[in-house]
């Protein structure tokens, strides 16, 4: 299994709550502003998009490369942050 950065288990540690989307691993300023300009400004709301495409990795890291131009490193970081998230709290 790949190393996780701080960020992530910092993430996935704790309750969603009312975290920033820059909180998702994966997501820093730049995309966090693409994503805040789309109306993805918390991270409840991009796992809520996540859900709703059935956790598939695939339609997932599409999604936010259209919205936010995320390059697939980025969009693999933020997709295992919400994946290993939903399954410690869900």
């Amino acid at each position: 299994m790949p190393t996780t950065s701080v960020k992530h288990r910092d993430f996935i540690g704790e309750p969603m709550g009312d975290k920033e989307v820059t909180a998702l691993a994966g997501i820093g300023d730049v995309y966090g502003q693409k994503l805040s300009g789309q109306g993805f400004d918390k991270a409840y709301v991009v796992l809520g998009q996540f859900l709703l495409l059935k956790k598939e990795k695939d339609l997932f890291l599409d999604w936010l490369k259209e919205v936010a131009g995320v390059n697939a490193h980025n969009g693999d970081s933020c997709y295992n942050c919400l994946n290993e998230w939903c399954e410690q709290h869900l």
